[in-house]
C-alpha cells in the first residue's frame, strides 16, 4: 500500500479556458498555473481570438469578454505555441475537466493539429469524493472557499486555474 504522501500530486498544471460562445473550439482565453513539487512556479495567461469568432450574451455575463478584447488577439495555434512548451509532460488538472478537455480537443481539431494524448485530472470529481456531504455544492468557487483560497475574479481564467491549482494541491 501506498503512504499517503506518495498519492499528493506534486508537479501538474492547472488549467482553465474561457469560451466566447457555446462552441467548444471557440476558446477566448487560457490560465495556466505550473507547479512543480508542490509550490507554483509560473502563470500563464493570454486571451486567444476565438474560433467561431462570435460572443454568446450569455458567456460574456458570465466572464466579461467581447469581440473587441479579442479582435487582435492571436490565434489558438500562436498562443498554444507558448502553452506546449510549459504543461509538456505535466498531467492537466482543470475543474470539471472535461468542459475543459472537450474545448482543448476541439480546438486541437478545428485547426488539425494533432493532439498529444494530455492526462486531464478533476478537481470537482475530487471534491465530490473528499468533501462528500460536507459542501453545498462543488463548484469552483465554494471548493475554493473550503480550501481556503478567495477567488475574488471568478471566471478570469487565470484566476480559474490558480484557485484549481489551490484545491489540487490539497486534495489531490
Amino acid at each position: 500500500m501506498l503512504d499517503v504522501a506518495e498519492w499528493i500530486m506534486k508537479d501538474f498544471a492547472a488549467i482553465d479556458f474561457e469560451t466566447a460562445n457555446w462552441n467548444p473550439s471557440s476558446v477566448c482565453s487560457v490560465g495556466i498555473v505550473i507547479v512543480r513539487e508542490g509550490r507554483i512556479e509560473d502563470r500563464f495567461y493570454e486571451l486567444i481570438h476565438p474560433t467561431p469568432n462570435y460572443y454568446s450574451r450569455m458567456n460574456t455575463q458570465i466572464h466579461g469578454l467581447t469581440r473587441e478584447d479579442t479582435d487582435s488577439a492571436g490565434l489558438f495555434p500562436e498562443v498554444w505555441s507558448k502553452v506546449a512548451p510549459l504543461v509538456e509532460g505535466l498531467p492537466l488538472v482543470a475543474h470539471n475537466s472535461p468542459f475543459d478537455e472537450r474545448c482543448l480537443r476541439a480546438v486541437f481539431q478545428v485547426y488539425r493539429m494533432d493532439y498529444p494524448g494530455y492526462e486531464f485530472y478533476c478537481t470537482c470529481r475530487a471534491s465530490r469524493r473528499v468533501f462528500k456531504g460536507e459542501l453545498p455544492n462543488h463548484q469552483l468557487q465554494t471548493v475554493a472557499a473550503r480550501c481556503g483560497y478567495d477567488l475574488a475574479l471568478h471566471h478570469h481564467a487565470l484566476a480559474d486555474a490558480e484557485a484549481c491549482a489551490q484545491i489540487a494541491l490539497q486534495i489531490l
